[in-house]
């Protein structure tokens, strides 16, 4: 079978959507002129709130049902957003929690559909690059030219379902993608929308080592924080993380679902390691490209199309692009937060030794008898 044959592109109508994603920043200083926090929403306000406050730090559309249900929960005070509340397990901020609620009652799952599945700062951004480039590959060929990876970010081309499509009470309206549609998510397998669980659709899981996953975090959350806020320590937050209290978090039993799922069901989830993507990514890469039904040709190795897609996507590329350093998310993080090293083993260079044997310790008990380690 030919790769155009194998790999349908594109996944998305890119004119449209990233014309609609234009509208929708240019749209953003009306809808926060309209849409201040409440009183309850305990950020510290400048005197100019509408331009002071990130839009990811507003508690937007909020419905009589989220309200009622966040009454309900258990709450802990969060890294960034003022709270964490604890549903289904796991832990999301009040804006993120409205998301989820939105996107289980509204999206609908297509067999075809590809779902990227991260915790976050566990590779989320790399992996939407390569498999967008992957996935696109027919219809881009040229990654050194013209490669739509070179003038967006790579969480413009590949919609998170929560956090983007369904922030802020939004149904979005998916007729400007095509099949496959590419997707990604940080939602536990126990919170996927039922239609994705019921459904024949693809998931690529990406997982980190638990002490670089908690630094990068902690380095990420920081970067958002605003200068009023000033920064969380690493001791108050790696007694969040060890105790779960992260977004999305527990860490452990996120990667555990899609763990024992891909056990399960091989052939419809594939659970990768960050570690393993960096020390062989030909490898990882054309073990991506068969599980999601586009393999590699011979005549497209010969020609260095794997090798064009791991320059592409490298960190060092991605990272230094002029749209990743100076761009933003129509919410208001900026590109360049979501680079930072892209490294395996960084925690040792901020983690005590004792934090990194509690850690281990953590993550041997939590993973024992399960056949995964780090």
């Amino acid at each position: 079978m030919s790769t155009a044959q194998s790999c349908p592109l594109p996944t998305v109508s890119l004119s449209k959507y990233l014309e609609e994603e234009g509208q929708n920043k240019n749209e953003e200083s009306q809808l926060l002129k309209s849409s201040l926090p409440a009183e309850n929403d305990c950020y510290t306000q400048a005197e100019d709130p509408v331009s002071d406050v990130p839009k990811y730090l507003l508690e937007l559309g909020l419905t009589p049902e989220c309200k009622q249900l966040i009454s309900s929960l258990p709450a802990e005070k969060g890294w960034v957003a003022n709270l964490l509340h604890q549903y289904q397990g796991f832990w999301h901020t009040t804006r993120q929690l409205q998301a989820v609620l939105t996107c289980q009652n509204h999206f609908q799952a297509q067999d075809t559909d590809i779902l990227l599945v991260t915790t976050p700062k566990s590779g989320t951004t790399w992996l939407k690059a390569i498999v967008f480039a992957l996935m696109n590959r027919v219809q881009y060929p040229n990654t050194d030219n013209n490669h739509p990876l070179l003038s967006e970010n790579p969480h413009i081309l590949v919609p998170f379902l929560e956090y983007g499509l369904y922030i802020d009470s939004q149904v979005p309206n998916f007729t400007t993608f095509t099949s496959p549609r590419l997707f990604a998510t940080h939602l536990p397998l126990a919170s996927l929308p039922e239609s994705a669980t019921n459904s024949s659709c693809k998931l690529v899981y990406l997982c980190r080592n638990p002490k670089d996953t908690f630094v990068s975090l902690w380095h990420f959350t920081n970067k958002l924080r605003t200068k009023d806020m000033g920064s969380n320590s690493l001791e108050v937050t790696f007694d969040k993380f060890i105790r779960g209290v992260s977004l999305y978090g527990p860490f452990w039993d996120h990667v555990l679902g899609y763990w024992k799922e891909s056990l399960e069901n091989p052939e419809r989830v594939l659970f990768l390691k960050y570690e393993e993507m960096k020390e062989q990514p030909k490898l990882q890469l054309m073990k991506l490209a068969q599980f999601l039904g586009c393999p590699f040709s011979n005549e497209e190795e010969t020609r260095g199309a794997v090798d064009g897609i791991q320059k592409l996507c490298s960190f060092e590329n991605l990272s230094n692009l002029e749209v990743n350093k100076t761009g933003k998310l129509a919410s208001g993080e900026e590109y360049k937060v979501f680079f930072r090293r892209g490294e395996v083993g960084d925690a040792k260079n901020h983690l005590t030794p004792q934090m990194i044997q509690k850690l281990d310790q953590i993550t041997e008990q939590k993973l024992h008898g399960y056949g995964l380690k780090f």
